[in-house]
């Protein structure tokens, strides 16, 4: 019989798949033109973090936390939904860093908000780029 202790839910990620979704992750804040220091409070991760994930070492591995990985997640999805938005690359890497005079950027871009660092402002600038869209899948 297993214990609580050794049950692991069908949602955890290999150290391996937490690397490739953070180094997915990264190369998408770049192309939105995310400074490093941005992309640290986005994902929550050290900067030592952010630099050896940019190396692509083959053999370094990072244990990511339920918190950064539902980050990566959130940047992934913002990704996919610009990409359903927006047939243009441009617009679908510069939206982010683009000022928006919506009620909830009130002219601030948003990478700006999504930079405080805090789930709340990740998760629902996810809510606003994917209701653009109409939450069509």
């Amino acid at each position: 019989m297993a214990t609580l202790a050794t049950v692991r839910p069908a949602r955890d990620l290999s150290k391996e798949q937490g690397v490739t979704g953070l180094r997915a992750a990264l190369n998408i804040l770049d192309k939105w033109q995310a400074s490093s220091e941005q992309a640290c409070r986005i994902l929550r991760i050290s900067r030592s973090t952010y630099t050896r994930a940019r190396q692509r070492d083959p053999a370094w591995s990072v244990g990511l936390d339920t918190d950064q990985l539902q980050r990566i997640s959130m940047v992934l999805n913002i990704h996919a939904a610009l990409r359903l938005l927006f047939d243009n690359p441009d617009n679908v890497y510069g939206f982010p860093a683009m000022a928006n005079h919506n009620a909830f950027f009130n002219g601030r871009a948003p990478l700006e908000i999504m930079a405080q660092g805090d789930m709340i402002s990740l998760y629902e600038t996810y809510r606003r780029i994917d209701a653009l869209r109409g939450a069509q899948w």
